[in-house]
């Protein structure tokens, strides 16, 4: 079962307060219950303090307790409170008036000045927490008597004050719980706003209400929220690429097309038909595979790692040279180590491999390949510019123009379909870079292309 983000962390952090709480809850209710028996403890040892100070002996050396006791409770039967004194043998010596009809079973027998505490229930399943005193007192002729004062308090009104003190801790700590988690979704709903604002905006895109993402979104989902209408944004430039692709193709394949059928009307001897077909067949292969490559090529991609540039280069001049193995060609490479191109690889290796062979083809022996990653005026960004040199006859610079154009080459009577250059400088457009063709530093042409990336490496 899959829980929505806000359920989540709704779940988690009532499962973490709802732990909170109750460990919470566990610490005060032992603190309280350890502070209540502390003053239990000291209540009774306030009560021996007072027995001790209100015995004496008669005159017959005998330890006597005065009717009336400091707490009134001691004189009233089934009080809660109860005393008596004990001889050093353990025999009782006298009891309160609070112990009519009770039996006290004390087992704790303290040595002289010394206390112990211990629970006693009664036979009627009172349950009692009592503390047992031993004193040695001097009589007339100077001889010790021992006695061990005794004192007793029901743990009821103990067991009441720890279920009161329960009661309200557990009720305000559910109350408390309550307001929390009430105050933790409000704050999930509003944290979590812009995420459903999101959700809304891509719905109203695939309603065809909206383009884009046009909401004001905090600066943890812009990231995401750029990329996606850059997303969105490059699978409308890649649809329109391809109908006008298809347009163009369409259209272009017109004219040959009407040639030919011509030709057909209009009876054209073999010789010059063979020679048309030739020709329209040609010229139909170049409008084909001009536009086939301008449809294909992908442009910029957000979302994805960038290509790094020397292996793609090393690739090209590789597979270049063995095409080229009867030209002894030496190819120079001089690239920067942090040189990427964000991308998609085909389109990089499309653009080398175009203006690459161009170089090969028209080189006497040398070509020089750089590339560079230099700062720009815009802050976060970097640009790669690529130069590939040969130390051919370069190009006039009235044909720079020309050569850029579909189908056009400066030598007519080299192989080729003229559509290198110009699919590079389509690629280069698409990708929003520019490239140039000027003199060399080998003497020949210099095909010199530059892309801005869509922020700073590193």
């Amino acid at each position: 079962m899959t829980y929505s983000l806000r359920a989540r962390l709704l779940l988690a952090g009532s499962v973490v307060l709802a732990a909170f709480l109750g460990l919470t809850g566990l610490v005060l209710d032992r603190a309280f219950r350890t502070s209540a028996e502390a003053a239990l403890e000291d209540r009774l040892q306030g009560h021996i303090y007072a027995l001790l100070a209100a015995a004496e002996l008669d005159v017959g050396d005998t330890m006597v307790l005065p009717d009336e006791l400091p707490d009134p409770r001691f004189a009233v039967a089934g009080s809660g409170l109860y005393a008596e004194v004990a001889r050093g043998d353990g025999r009782r010596h006298w009891r309160s008036k609070s112990v009519l009809g009770l039996t006290i079973p004390f087992q704790a027998r303290p040595a002289v000045g010394a206390r112990a505490f211990e629970q006693i229930s009664t036979k009627l399943g009172t349950a009692l927490h009592g503390l047992s005193f031993g004193v040695s007192w001097d009589d007339s002729q100077g001889r010790q008597r021992r006695y061990i004062f005794r004192v007793a308090e029901s743990l009821e009104p103990f067991y009441a004050q720890v279920r009161s003190f329960r009661r309200n801790l557990w009720g305000w700590l559910g109350a408390a719980a309550l307001l929390l988690l009430a105050v933790q979704g409000s704050i999930l709903r509003w944290g979590l706003a812009p995420l459903r604002r999101v959700a809304d905006d891509l719905a109203a895109i695939e309603a065809g209400r909206a383009q884009c993402l046009t909401g004001t979104y905090p600066t943890e989902l812009r990231g995401l929220t750029d990329n996606l209408n850059a997303l969105i944004a490059g699978a409308q430039t890649h649809l329109a690429r391809y109908r006008d692709s298809l347009g163009n193709l369409a259209h272009s394949l017109k004219t040959p097309l009407a040639v030919l059928r011509g030709a057909v009307d209009t009876q054209v001897s073999g010789e010059q038909l063979h020679a048309l077909a030739h020709e329209q067949v040609e010229r139909m292969t170049q409008i084909i595979d001009y536009q086939l490559q301008r449809a294909a090529a992908s442009g910029r991609v957000s979302l994805t790692a960038p290509v790094p540039v020397a292996p793609k280069i090393r690739q090209v001049v590789a597979a270049l040279t063995k095409v080229y193995a009867d030209k002894p060609v030496s190819c120079e490479l001089d690239v920067d180590d942090d040189a990427v191109f964000y991308g998609d690889e085909g389109d990089l290796l499309e653009i080398l491999g175009n203006v690459t062979d161009n170089a090969f083809k028209w080189c006497r022996q040398r070509v020089l390949i750089t590339a560079r990653v230099e700062p720009v005026a815009r802050a976060g960004r970097r640009a790669l510019t690529l130069r590939i040199a040969d130390d051919g006859p370069g190009i006039l610079e009235e044909m720079i123009t020309r050569v850029l154009q579909r189908g056009e080459r400066a030598d007519t009577a080299t192989a080729g379909h003229g559509i290198g250059l110009a699919m590079a400088q389509e690629i280069v457009r698409i990708y929003g870079g520019s490239l140039s063709i000027s003199a060399g530093a080998l003497g020949g042409a210099a095909v010199t292309m530059r892309f801005a990336s869509p922020r700073a490496a590193g």
